[in-house]
């Protein structure tokens, strides 16, 4: 393995990473306000600081890269991962989880931004947006794999945090892989495009990645607990969240060879539209027999979304730097932070069929946004041209 594949490997894993604790918040929210004795919703809420976490993480990102080496960035950051979730299953009051899950949060934010930062430096842009894509992959894999442990934890009783001592592992593993080897410079990169002024396409997919994430977790955390609201049982509910994810993976197998040929402009328009069609039938159809295949059908739509509107918004600039990679992943940890808190809200004045319906308007207004930044970008190239 050369060093490439290290920095590759490790950026993938960190993907996983950050996958793997959202994953399962849907599946472990109800055990774990059993063991802590505090509501479901209060359980749900306290992943906020998780989440809150990643989007604090992201903020200090767009400078960080600016002031220390994108390798010391990676070890410190997984290193401080391994300590918290290690302290997630030790622990049993809610204070100490909720602060290690901040700092996991923290850390999960800064090490997306290098991972996605060391892609971007590290291959060429024609194969940028496959590579990014890929570590996509990467996420999806880990939502099967975290989902499915979970449901398994749950229906035998293991306890609530089972998946998150796994994932101590795989944050020992990215430590090993960085300390291993050599990262490129993100510091000559941003010293060039931040010369620059971005276009109101940029702007548009830093909005449209806050309102995918937003919907798309306020749609996969509720989802599972409205199936158990309507009689169905705990596993088999958190199984349809486990095909979300397997439909995604299938695309983003297909996506990492499909962006090559028909380029990130048309592969982020085809996305935007299935992500907001195949979420529709997660709350209009109440037959559970159906639901597995059409979270499948849904995953499957997304194509990899927030990979294929990154690369799309990197080619907005002439030389991609760690700030503007920052900047796309802050607007969507934006959305995942502020999903638990919002989330928790409307279902608290509502019912989790208003959640689910509220995700899909955030695709809608999604799609409208980067249908804005695809003409923009389109009428640009006409001028060069």
């Amino acid at each position: 393995m050369n060093n490439r594949h290290r920095i590759t490997l490790a950026a993938f894993l960190a993907y996983f990473l950050m996958s793997g604790m959202l994953a399962p918040i849907g599946i472990i929210s109800a055990p774990m306000a059993a063991a802590l004795e505090i509501p479901v919703t209060t359980a749900t809420a306290s992943f906020s600081w998780l989440t809150i976490g990643i989007l604090i993480g992201a903020i200090i990102a767009l400078f960080l890269f600016d002031l220390a080496p994108l390798r010391a960035v990676v070890i410190a950051v997984s290193g401080a991962c391994v300590l918290a979730l290690i302290s997630i299953r030790l622990r049993s009051d809610a204070m100490t989880i909720r602060l290690a899950l901040g700092v996991i949060g923290i850390a999960c934010g800064i090490g997306l931004a290098a991972a996605a930062s060391a892609i971007s430096l590290c291959y060429a842009p024609r194969e940028r947006a496959s590579m990014l894509v890929v570590t996509d992959g990467a996420f999806s894999v880990a939502g099967i794999a975290c989902a499915a442990l979970a449901g398994y934890a749950v229906s035998h009783a293991w306890h609530w945090a089972t998946t998150y001592v796994v994932l101590a592992g795989v944050a020992a593993l990215i430590v090993a892989l960085a300390v291993s080897s050599r990262y490129p410079s993100a510091v000559s990169a941003d010293n060039q495009t931040n010369k620059a002024v971005w276009s109101a396409a940029v702007w548009c997919c830093v909005v449209a990645l806050f309102l995918y994430t937003l919907g798309q977790y306020a749609m996969l955390w509720w989802l599972p607990n409205h199936l158990v609201a309507q009689g169905v049982a705990a596993g088999d509910a958190g199984s349809v969240v486990g095909r979300f994810w397997s439909g995604m993976f299938a695309a983003q197998i297909l996506v990492a060879w499909w962006v090559l040929r028909t380029g990130a402009r048309r592969m982020t328009l085809l996305a935007a539209a299935g992500a907001l069609i195949g979420s529709v039938p997660m709350w209009a159809v109440s037959n559970y027999a159906w639901l597995p295949w059409l979270a499948a059908v849904w995953g499957f739509a997304n194509f990899g979304l927030l990979k294929v509107v990154l690369s799309f918004a990197t080619q907005q600039v002439t030389t991609p730097s760690s700030r503007l990679v920052s900047l796309m992943l802050l607007g969507a940890t934006s959305g995942t932070a502020i999903s638990p808190w919002l989330s928790s809200q409307i279902v608290a004045v509502s019912d989790t069929m208003t959640v689910l319906r509220f995700a899909s308007a955030c695709y809608l207004i999604m799609g409208l946004l980067l249908v804005v930044a695809s003409g923009q970008d389109r009428v640009e190239r006409m001028g060069h041209e």
